[in-house]
Parts: structure tokens; sequence; C-alpha cells
């Protein structure tokens, strides 16, 4: 099966290049379940109930997200009835919402989604090894679930890294999402687990991780409050990972960043 994972969608220019680009990509490389992080969808702050039914409607499966969640409050009631709209699993178990699903796609397979936040330079969460541990119990994959990806949004590539080599072998594909710039690590770990640090960012990349380089310069600088920074607004590039996986064992058999777009170099495979 191949698993289409797109990072951060970052505004109205990233949600168009979305549009844009997710139909053309499904049908050349032939994907079967496209994931996407959405945290930042509305205006650079969170996501709402018409943006995740606008993402459906184009053709994506399950949306992920990250510490901006609840930055749009109408999201708090929608997330505890679309069970394909995840926030991270370590949040405490009685908040709205749930941090995995199953899902099933047109071939009949099942595919755990699993999303969690990473605790280094982000908000002190429950352990996320311990979080995809107690999930994992009842989940096997090539034997409960046929696939198993999971979203670790995080700041540190460490931890990431760490996470990854801690689920070697039991997943099929662990991608970090939160930085919003792509990193150039796609592997396919020991064991058999593809892995890329971070998919990066579906947005304008002429910015400070999306937003307008003048407040964040601003910010940097002088260390003044300059209030909330606008998403930046010219044309966005897509940033993601495509990985193939063998639907016996679970395992990953190739994976490939796609990078399509007017700054950065462009990468996008003719197969998978």
């Amino acid at each position: 099966m191949n698993i289409l994972f797109l990072g951060d969608v970052m505004g109205k220019s990233g949600r168009q290049v979305v549009i844009k680009e997710l139909p053309e990509l499904k049908r050349k490389l032939e994907i079967d379940t496209v994931i996407l992080n959405g945290e930042n969808a509305a205006g650079g702050f969170g996501i709402t109930p018409k943006i995740c039914e606008e993402f459906y409607e184009l053709g994506v499966d399950i949306i992920t997200t990250g510490n901006h969640v609840w930055d749009q409050k109408e999201i708090i009631p929608y997330i505890s009835k679309d069970p394909n709209l995840l926030r991270p699993n370590n949040f405490p178990q009685n908040v709205p919402g749930q941090g995995f699903v199953i899902y099933k796609d047109l071939m009949n397979r099942n595919i755990l989604v699993i999303n969690v936040m990473a605790r280094l330079f982000m908000d002190p969460l429950n352990d996320p090894i311990e979080s995809i541990d107690n999930i994992l119990r009842d989940y096997k994959i090539g034997e409960e679930v046929n696939a198993i990806v999971i979203d670790v949004h995080g700041e540190a590539t460490s931890e990431k890294m760490a996470i990854g080599h801690a689920f070697d072998g039991k997943v099929s594909f662990i991608v970090g999402t939160h930085t919003h710039v792509p990193t150039l690590d796609a592997q396919i770990l020991k064991n058999g687990t593809a892995y890329q640090s971070d998919a990066g960012m579906c947005g304008d990349y002429d910015s400070v991780i999306g937003g307008e380089k003048e407040g964040w310069v601003s910010r940097f600088k002088n260390k003044m409050p300059v209030g909330r920074i606008n998403v930046s607004s010219g044309v966005a590039t897509l940033c993601g990972v495509v990985v193939n996986i063998n639907d016996t064992t679970g395992l990953a058999v190739n994976i490939e960043p796609i990078i399509i777009g007017p700054r950065l170099i462009n990468r996008v495979p003719k197969k998978i």
C-alpha cells in the first residue's frame, strides 16, 4: 500500500497548494491513504470544522494535529464527533477527542494512525513513548492491523529520532511535524520502519516557519511583544512523504520525500 503524509498546512496558502497538488499526487503515485497535519490550517492557529470537511472532500482521510489543536474553540465540540481528526494521544485522557484511529481503506486494509506530541521544548504532556506502547499492546502490524503510522509533533529532532528507534520494527512509518522545515533524513531503519524527522510545511517558505518575516525578525531582534504574527500569504510549497508498505508484514518497502513549489529544491518521485 502507498501512504501519503503531508506536513503542517499553514494558513490559506497552505490549503491552496494542497488543493492544487493533491489530486494529481494521488493519481500519479497510486496513493491509498492520505494523512495530513492540519493544526495550523486556520490562519496558522488551529483548524475549524469547515476546513476539516474541505480536506475530506479533497481526498484527505486522516487529520493529525499538535500543540495548536485547541486554538479554534469551535473545534472542541467537533473533535469528539469526528474520529478521523486526531489530537495528541498523550494529552490527559479526559480531554475531548482521541489520539489514534483505525482507518479502513478501499482495499479493506486496517491502518492504525497515532498522533503524539513530544515534550522537549514543548508543553509538558504525558510520556509519548509510554502512550504509544499502551496502544501497541493491542495492535501489531501484520496481525490486527496492516500498517501503523505515527505523527510525532515535536521540536527536537533528537527526541523524534529516539522515538523512531524505540519503535523500529513495531510500526510501518514514523514522521515528525511541527518545525515546518523538511529534513533530508528519510530512511528505512534497521528493523524495517520508515522514518523522517520532519515532513516540512505546506505553506509559503518566503517566511519564518510560515509567518510574516518582519514580525519574526522584530521579535527576535528586540525581544519585545509584537502581537500575533500573520501567516505569510505568498505562493506555497507542498511538503510531505510517501511510503510504500508491505501489505503482509506491515513494514516499509520504500520512502520518498515530496517537495513541490517555488522556493525549495523540488523532489517528486516518479513512482513509489
